[in-house]
Order: C-alpha cells, then structure tokens, then sequence
C-alpha cells in the first residue's frame, strides 16, 4: 500500500489557554493573535502548515477568544486551507483537546501545533516522512535548550527513537525540550484513553506518548536546528519580533517619504503610511496608513497599522494598531497593545519601558 500524500492528513492548531503570562496584553484577546513584526503567531503557524501540503485544518477554540481567532481565520482560504472549528469548553489539558476533535479527526494522520509557537524552519519533510513510515505512531519536535528544567524533556536513542518523556525534570535526562509540535496517528486516542489527569487537573499530552512508548509503540524525534520562540512574556515577545525580523524582513516601500525624512537598513513601510521629517533605521516595519511625524526610530521595532507617532523616539518595541505616541523622548523595549495612547503630563526627557493592553491612556511625568 502506497503512502499517504500531505493533502490527505489533517491539521490541529491549539489556541485556547489564557494567556496568563503575556497580561495585561491578552486580557482582551487571544495570546496566538498577538503580532510579531506586524504579522499574528498564529498566521506564521497557519502558513507552515499550508507550506507542508496539509489542507483541512481544525482550530481548537476557547469561549473566551474563539470569536476572534474565527474573525481573523475565517475560512482559511487566503493560505489555501479548510479551516474548521472545535470548541474547547474547559483548558483540560492538550489531550483533552485532541479527545475533543476526535470526531474532526476521525481516523486521519494528524499535525499538532500549538499556536504561540514560532520556529524558524518548514516542517514539510518531518510530515512526509512520518507519513512513509507506517509504524510510528507519533512523532515529536525538540529542541535543545540552556534550561531543561522549564519544559518537559525527551530521552532519545541512537537512531532517533524516543524512549523516555518527564516534565519539568529537577534532574533533566537531557537537554532536548518538547517543542509544541507534533505528529500522530489514531493509536493517541486509545493512549488518551488509558491515562489519567495530571496534578493539576489536566490530560497530559505528555502522559499520552508516554503511555504509546509502554506499550511498545514507535516514536520518533526530529530535531529542530534553527530557533524556536516561546512567546509567553514581553521580553520573549521582543526576541520574536527580532528574530523574525532579523531573518525574513525584506526593504519594502510602498508608503511615502517626505524628502526630509531618512530610511536606513532594511525597513518594510506599507501602503498608505508616511513619514514626515522622521528617522527610521531598520530592521523596522511600518504597517498600512502609520503616519511618523518628525520621529525617530530604531532598529527592531515593529509599528502596526494606522499607528500616529509625533515628535518621539522608538526604539527596540512592538507598537500594535492604532496607536499614538506624542512628546516622549524616549520609549524603548516596549510592548503596547491596540489603540494605546501614551503621552507626557509634562515635558518628557528620561526613556520608559511600557508593556501596556489594549485601550489604555497611559501620561508619563517628565
């Protein structure tokens, strides 16, 4: 029997969880939607899958932020996918989330990829080979790390087999942490089936491969050379958006530049925004219809649409919709979320470091 094409496996994105770490940010949205270099994680996670061939994909949704990840998905027509959704009513764990989608899933070959997660490589040769070999029953990506002890960890053999899990090890057995993707064939649903919840309350996916390695189950491991960006805090989020920027931001300029401002480095400027008398030294992105009046801007910052900056200086933050920055001297390592506006009570001269939510009024003392 020949094996299985890409087109005719399926897709699972996670994107419940409530984003605790990345408050106040996610107070009023889901943590896979929040931007890096102008683009949401969960668009990066979408476009791997499509690059992979895969063409169903089930989204597996909170009832707190459901709505808006449908809003910004839709379809998932605009990376040639089915997008279809899965409702989660309670975080019980990610397995509880596949046992969820089991009548999605039915008896297909399966992608899992939580949805904050942003790696720096295509996973299309991990999916076809995993679906050549008819007796693996999953297939996990790690990633060697400085500090095992956060994650949970793989012990691996000699030809790739995984043979051990343990989360959070006070003595890691290695140095390979769980990278949130995955790889599994139906045996996950009777490996769900036999385990039970964790100390806190929830089905460990851990626990169930754990339990397909018991029982004489084949796992592989394929291991991730290029990085692999959690983004569950603001200076996680701030590395994101470097690393991305730093590998796949190309100069673009579709939006004005007076002849008194200056554009150094690679810097991506949509349509619609303008720069007047202002500075900006790459790596930078300026979303559709910002507008910079005389600003100056540094490198590794991100500014998202219609965004207003007057008379300030950004440096090294990510700068979400609809912003407006007036009269501060100098804000830098910051995250500011929808439609934040950040002013000074006074004359401003010191920097100020900000991670802000959506819709706040922020007057900062000179």
């Amino acid at each position: 029997m020949s094996a299985m094409k890409p087109h005719e496996m399926k897709a699972l994105i996670l994107t419940g969880g409530s984003g605790t770490r990345l408050r106040p940010l996610t107070y009023t949205g889901a943590k896979q939607l929040v931007p890096v270099a102008n683009k949401p994680i969960l668009f990066y996670v979408l476009e791997n899958i499509a690059a992979a061939g895969i063409r169903d994909v089930g989204l597996v949704i909170a009832p707190e932020t459901g709505q808006e990840v449908m809003e910004s998905v839709g379809n998932g027509s605009r990376w040639g996918l089915n997008a279809e959704y899965i409702l989660q009513e309670r975080p019980l764990g990610l397995a509880h989330a596949v046992l969820t989608a089991k009548d999605y899933l039915k008896t297909s070959p399966f992608l899992m990829y939580l949805g904050d997660n942003l790696i720096g490589c295509r996973v299309r040769c991990e999916v076809e080979e995993f679906l050549q070999d008819e007796f693996l029953s999953a297939a996990i990506f790690l990633k060697a790390v400085p500090n095992p002890r956060a994650f949970g960890v793989a012990v691996v053999n000699g030809n790739g087999q995984v043979v051990d899990l343990v989360e959070k090890p006070s003595d890691p057995p290695s140095n390979l942490a769980l990278v949130g993707i995955y790889l599994f064939r139906p045996d996950v649903f009777e490996a769900i089936g036999n385990i039970r919840p964790s100390a806190r309350g929830e089905l460990e996916i851990t626990d169930a491969i754990s339990w397909l390695i018991k029982n004489g189950r084949h796992v592989h491991s394929h291991i991730i050379e290029t990085w692999w960006l959690d983004t569950g805090k603001k200076d996680d989020l701030l590395l994101a958006n470097d690393t991305v920027m730093d590998d796949w931001l190309k100069t673009h300029i579709a939006g004005s530049v007076d002849a008194h401002s200056q554009v150094t480095g690679r810097v991506h400027i949509d349509d619609g925004a303008q720069l007047i008398r202002s500075v900006v030294r790459g790596p930078v992105i300026i979303g559709a219809g910002a507008k910079l009046v005389e600003a100056t801007i540094g490198p590794f910052t991100a500014i998202g649409p219609g965004v207003l900056i007057e008379r300030s200086t950004v440096d090294h933050s990510v700068i979400m919709e609809g912003c407006h920055i007036r009269d501060i001297a100098r804000l830098e390592n910051s995250v500011l979320g929808r439609r934040v506006k950040v002013c000074p009570t006074s004359t401003s001269h010191g920097a100020i470091s900000l991670m802000v939510g959506d819709d706040c009024v922020i007057e900062v003392k000179g």
